[in-house]
């Protein structure tokens, strides 16, 4: 979720004009965005039981999330340019108050899904077996608030994003390293795919 850093502090940051207590506040309604967002995802999960606990385990999903592991691991080693940035764009707000913070985060929770699927997905799966609607929306609540601790403490020390590191050669090293680690983790869906069938 690096990437989105920049953008929550900089509207944050503008918004509440180097005040704590307004950057706080606008923060948390941000986060509380992306917590409604995935409490959503929660019910679904809950709501579904074991259907999704059928589609999230069949050797057909497996391949499909192999197959897109692998796409975007040689996306991210160079090897050809997916055009996401046309798809995947959070929206323009004039209004900088407490309901557009909402509104960004809304839509960041969908914009960060990739970045936290492993664990989504496993916490998904999970709650469609337990088939509990509270628990489910409680559980993805706390998992929201929990990811979105830096943007609260980024919201309150906007100034944070002056001390960010700087792009260069070591983003570039650590974008290969993830890039093959999505290609492995791609292969090892594939093969998981292929031994139960």
């Amino acid at each position: 979720v690096y990437p989105l850093i920049p953008i929550t502090a900089g509207f944050i940051g503008v918004s509440s004009s180097g005040r704590r207590l307004r950057g706080f506040t606008l923060s948390l309604s941000y986060v509380t965005g992306i917590a409604i967002t995935y409490s959503i995802l929660g019910l679904v999960a809950s709501l579904t039981g074991k259907l999704f606990g059928l589609i999230s385990s069949h050797p057909v999903t497996y391949l499909v999330v192999g197959c897109v592991f692998i796409l975007f691991g040689l996306s991210m080693l160079d090897l050809f340019v997916l055009p996401l940035t046309n798809f995947i764009k959070l929206p323009t707000l004039k209004k900088q108050n407490h309901l557009s913070s909402l509104i960004l985060g809304l839509s960041s929770g969908l914009v960060v899904g990739p970045c936290v699927t492993p664990v989504l997905g496993a916490i998904l799966a999970y709650l469609a077996t337990k088939k509990n609607i509270v628990y489910g929306i409680s559980m993805l609540l706390c998992f929201s608030y929990g990811l979105g601790l830096i943007f609260i403490l980024v919201g309150i020390f906007s100034s944070l994003l002056i001390n960010l590191p700087k792009l260069g050669k070591w983003m570039q090293a650590i974008k290969r390293v993830s890039a093959v680690i999505l290609v492995a983790i791609g292969l090892y869906f594939i093969y998981t795919a292929l031994r139960r069938i």
